[in-house]
C-alpha cells in the first residue's frame, strides 16, 4: 500500500445505502471492478455460484441480500476510496447506522422503476441524523418502466431533498446506452463487454432541448448556493466547468444540494461517471467535522482534527469473528496508529498493544504497518465492543454513542442437545458483541433463554448462523411481542413502610403523585421530580425513592412487561432517626408504586409496524383485505406501471405468517417490508386477554 505519499485530500470514505433490491451490491461490484480490485464481475444472484464479492457470508449469497456491511478500498484515478456496502433490510438497520456513523459521504441508490421506497426513507432519515452529504444514483434504467425524472421528483416530494439532475439518460429500458453530462454538455456511452470503455459521442438531436432545459435548472440550483454563479446566471453568461464543480461540491458538503446521477449498474452503464462524481463532490475526511467528548472535562464536546500529528482518537464501529480471532473495524479520526503501538480502550480503561493492522477487501485482507487520520482500518487481537473509542495515553476522549433502536420481537431458544450448549453460549456471546440490537436475557420465571431483535428475519438469520457457524441446532419457541405498559391518568400516593422486628426496625414514608409522561426529546420513558422541602426526607434517601420507582417499572403488574411513560413527583414524606435507611425508602417506593398503579388507569401498549406491501394491480383487493383483517390502517397507495404499493400501519402481533398469506393471495408475486414505527394502546379485548393469561401464569407458578 502506498501509505508513504498519504494525501488526505485524495481520500473518500463513502457508503452505499438504499432500499432492499435497488442494486447496491451490484453497484459495489462494478466499483470494485473499475477500481481494479477484482478482475471479473459476479452477480448477486448469479448463475456462476460465486456470488457478489461484497456478500462474503454464505447466507448472503443464498438469500441474495446483504447482512453485514463490508469494507473495502479501491483506487480510482489518483484517489483512494474506502467503500462500505450497507444492508438494505430494515432488520439490519444497526449495520446502516454504524456505517453512516463513520462515513464522510454516501451514495443513495434508488431503483429507476420503484423510486423512493420505505427503506430509502429510513436510510435518508439516518443520513440526516449524522449529517452525511449524499449523491443520488438512479439505477436499473435498463428495466421496463424506468423513469429517472419521476424518481427525482419523489426525492423532492417524499424526502424533502433539494435534488436535481446532474446528468440525463440517453434512451431508457432496452434502449439505454449512456448519459448526457449537464456540466460539460457532452454525451458518453459505455462500450466493451464490461462497459470499461467510455466513448464520447455527440448529444443526440432529440435530447438537445431537454439537456438545455435541465442544465438551466442545474445552474439555477448552483446560483442559490454560489454568488459568483448567481451573478453570471442573471447576466445570462455561461459559468465554467470548474466554477460549477466547485459550487456543486460546496452545496453537497453543506447538505444544501443533492445532485442526481443515473445509469444501470447491472448493464455496466455510467458507473465510472458516478466514481468521478464521488471524487468531485463528496467531502474528504478534513471537510466533515466530527466531535468527541472530553472525559477529563465532564464530557465537554470538542472538535476532532484530521491531523496525523495530534493525539490518537479512533472508533471501533464493527466487529467480525474470523478464524484468526476478532477483527475490529476502526475509523481513525485523529492522529495515527501503527503496529506495536499502545492504545487505551476508553470504555474499559484497558491498555493494549496493536498486534496487527490490516486493510480489508470484503473478506480478504492485506497487512499494513501504519494508518493515518481519516483512514478506515481493521485491527486483529483487540478485545472490545462495537462503539468503543480508543486513544493514546495523552488524551481521554469518547466519541458520542450511536442511536440503537429498541427490539420489538423475542423468541425463546434452547440447544437441541446437551452437547450443543457450550457452542450455544459462545454463539450468543459473539452475536451480542457484534450487533447491539440483538439482545439476550434469561427469563427468571420460566428459566428460558430469550433472544430479542428487530424483526422475524433478523432472528431467523441468527438462528441459521448458529447452525452453520457453530454447528448448533436450536429449538425455537413461539415469537413473543415486546409489549409495554403505561398509565393514562394522574394518581396521588401516600405510603408508609413500617416493619418492627427485634433490633432496629424499618421506617419510611413517601407522598406524591404519578402521571403520564409527555414524550421526551431524548426518548427517555421515566422522569423523577424531587419536590421535597425543609428536609422532610434527608437528601441521602431521595435517590433510594427514585431507584424504588424505577425498579418497580421494570416489570408491570398488568401483563409483566416494562412500564413506560411515567413521571413521578415526590412532594413529602417522613423518616425516623434510627429506623430509616436507604433500603427502607427503596422498599417504600416500590410498594407505593404497586399500590397507586391501579388508580392511574394502566393500559397495554403494542408495537405498531410501518408496512409497505407491493403487489401487481390485479391483487390490490386481496392485499388490502389481508391488511384490514390484521387490524391494519391503510395510509395510502401509489400505482406505478401496473404495480401498487400499499402503505399501512399494522400491529406486530398480527404480522406472524403474513409472508405466507401474501404469497398465496398473489401467486407469489407480492412482497413487503416493515419496520417498527411506534407504540400505541392495544384494543380493550386484547388487553383483557393478555392480563388474564398473565394472571393465570402467575397463579400456576405460585402453586
Amino acid at each position: 500500500m502506498a501509505t508513504k505519499n498519504w494525501d488526505i485530500q485524495k481520500v473518500r470514505n463513502i457508503g452505499i445505502s438504499a432500499h432492499i433490491d435497488s442494486g447496491k451490491t451490484t453497484l459495489s461490484e462494478r466499483i470494485l471492478f473499475y477500481g481494479g480490485r477484482i478482475h471479473e464481475i459476479h452477480e448477486v444472484k448469479g448463475k456462476d455460484g460465486v456470488g457478489a464479492t461484497m456478500d462474503s457470508m454464505d447466507l448472503e449469497r443464498e438469500k441474495g441480500i446483504t447482512i453485514q456491511s463490508a469494507a473495502t478500498q479501491v483506487q480510482w484515478k489518483d484517489y483512494t476510496i474506502n467503500l462500505i456496502d450497507t444492508p438494505g433490510h430494515v432488520d439490519f438497520t444497526v449495520e446502516v447506522e454504524r456505517s453512516l456513523r463513520v462515513l464522510d459521504g454516501a451514495i443513495l441508490v434508488l431503483c429507476g422503476v420503484s423510486g423512493v421506497q420505505s427503506q430509502s426513507i429510513t436510510v435518508d432519515r439516518q443520513m440526516k441524523r449524522y449529517n452525511v452529504p449524499r449523491l443520488a444514483f438512479i439505477n436499473k434504467l435498463d428495466r421496463q418502466g424506468a423513469n429517472p425524472f419521476r424518481v427525482k421528483d419523489a426525492l423532492v416530494e417524499k424526502l424533502r431533498l433539494n435534488a436535481f439532475m446532474a446528468n440525463i439518460p440517453i434512451g431508457l429500458e432496452d434502449k439505454h446506452i449512456g448519459i448526457v453530462d449537464l456540466i460539460t454538455m457532452k454525451a458518453y456511452k459505455n462500450e466493451g463487454e464490461d462497459g470499461e470503455n467510455i466513448v464520447e459521442m455527440p448529444i443526440p438531436a432529440e435530447l438537445a432541448d431537454q439537456a438545455k432545459e435541465y442544465r438551466q435548472i442545474l445552474i439555477g440550483k448552483l446560483a442559490d448556493v454560489d454568488d459568483a454563479i448567481a451573478e453570471k446566471f442573471l447576466m445570462e453568461e455561461e459559468p465554467t466547468v470548474e466554477e460549477m464543480r466547485a459550487a456543486m461540491r460546496a452545496g453537497v458538503i453543506s447538505l444544501k444540494l443533492v445532485p442526481v446521477f443515473c445509469g444501470s449498474a447491472f448493464k455496466n452503464k455510467n458507473v465510472q461517471h458516478l466514481l468521478d462524481a464521488v471524487t468531485y463532490y463528496l467531502p474528504n475526511p478534513t471537510e466533515k467535522t466530527e466531535y468527541a467528548l472530553d472525559l477529563d472535562k465532564g464530557e465537554e464536546k470538542f472538535p476532532l482534527k484530521t491531523d496525523s500529528t495530534m493525539p490518537l482518537v479512533m472508533l471501533a464501529f464493527k466487529l467480525q469473528e474470523t478464524q484468526f480471532g476478532q477483527l475490529t473495524y476502526m475509523r481513525v479520526y485523529q492522529g495515527k496508529v501503527a503496529k506495536g503501538d499502545f492504545i487505551t480502550n476508553q470504555t474499559t480503561k484497558k491498555n493494549l498493544k496493536v498486534p496487527r493492522l490490516v486493510r480489508m477487501h470484503s473478506d480478504k485482507m492485506e497487512d499494513i504497518e501504519i494508518s493515518y487520520a481519516g483512514d478506515i482500518v481493521a485491527v486483529f487481537g483487540v478485545d472490545c465492543a462495537s462503539g468503543d473509542t480508543f486513544c493514546d495515553e495523552s488524551i481521554h476522549a469518547s466519541m458520542q454513542s450511536m442511536h440503537i433502536a429498541d427490539s420489538v420481537i423475542s423468541l425463546a431458544v434452547a440447544p437441541k442437545s446437551k452437547e450443543g450448549s457450550n457452542n450455544f453460549t459462545k454463539a450468543l456471546q459473539k452475536f451480542r458483541k457484534e450487533d447491539p440490537t440483538f439482545r439476550v436475557h434469561r427469563d427468571e420465571e420460566s428459566n428460558e433463554t430469550i433472544i430479542s431483535g428487530m424483526g422475524e428475519l433478523h432472528l431467523e438469520i441468527y438462528i441459521e448462523r448458529m447452525k452453520r457457524e457453530f454447528n448448533c441446532e436450536v429449538t425455537v419457541g413461539q415469537p413473543q411481542v415486546a409489549y409495554r405498559e403505561t398509565i393514562a391518568a394522574e394518581a396521588p400516593y401516600d405510603y408508609t413502610h413500617k416493619k418492627q422486628t427485634g433490633g432496629s426496625g424499618q421506617f419510611a414514608k413517601a407522598v406524591g403523585a404519578i402521571r403520564p409522561l409527555e414524550p421526551q426529546e431524548d426518548g427517555s420513558v421515566f422522569k423523577f421530580n424531587n419536590k421535597v422541602v425543609g428536609g422532610r426526607i434527608p437528601k441521602e434517601f431521595i435517590p433510594a425513592v427514585e431507584e424504588g420507582f424505577r425498579e418497580q417499572c421494570a416489570k408491570g403488574p398488568l401483563i409483566g412487561f416494562p412500564i413506560v411513560g411515567v413521571e413521578v413527583d415526590l412532594t413529602d414524606g417522613s423518616y425516623h432517626d434510627v429506623d430509616s435507611s436507604y433500603m427502607a425508602f427503596k422498599i417504600c417506593a416500590m410498594a407505593a408504586m404497586r399500590e397507586v398503579y391501579q388508580k392511574a388507569k394502566p393500559t397495554v401498549l403494542e408495537p405498531i409496524m410501518k408496512l409497505e406491501t407491493t403487489v401487481p394491480e390485479e391483487y390490490m383487493g386481496p392485499a388490502s383485505g389481508q391488511i384490514n383483517q390484521r387490524r391494519g390502517v391503510i395510509l395510502g397507495s401509489t400505482t406505478i406501471e401496473g404495480t401498487v404499493t400499499i402503505e399501512a400501519e399494522v400491529p406486530l402481533t398480527e404480522m406472524f405468517g403474513y409472508s405466507t398469506d401474501l404469497r398465496s393471495a398473489t401467486k407469489g408475486k407480492g412482497e413487503f417490508s416493515m419496520e417498527f414505527t411506534k407504540y400505541s394502546p392495544a384494543p380493550r379485548n386484547i388487553q383483557e386477554d393478555l392480563a388474564k393469561k398473565y394472571q393465570a401464569k402467575r397463579a400456576a407458578e405460585n402453586k
